[in-house]
């Protein structure tokens, strides 16, 4: 990804990370976050809805790859990727919230659309 965010982690922390979040937001529909994450975190998502679309076992193995519950990819490819079918990407929706509490970071809702 060019000029992708390093988000103040180590590449690993990062990856795994976003993992985590693209796993959460695939599980649950949403995720509260900071603005930038959200940002990451939607490319990364859209991508794996995208491998989703084609029901393959080489898409499967793809996205086994990268979420990290087994369950989240049944989903994936069981309702959430049927459901987008006959749309071309933007699959995820950032809503803006204001700011946090502590550190006033610009906070947003990522959310399957």
């Amino acid at each position: 990804m060019p000029g992708a965010r390093k988000l103040g982690r180590t590449s690993d922390h990062r990856k795994a990370m976003l993992r985590a979040m693209v796993t959460y937001l695939l599980e649950n529909g949403q995720i509260e976050t900071t603005v930038t994450r959200a940002k990451e975190v939607r490319s990364m998502a859209e991508k794996m809805i995208t491998i989703a679309k084609t029901n393959d076992l080489h898409s499967k193995r793809q996205a086994l790859a990268y979420i990290t519950k087994e369950d989240v990819v049944k989903k994936l490819f069981d309702e959430i990727a049927p459901k987008y079918a006959e749309r071309n990407g933007g699959y995820t929706r950032i809503v803006k919230i204001g700011p946090r509490r502590g550190d006033a970071a610009e906070m947003a809702l990522i959310q399957l659309v």
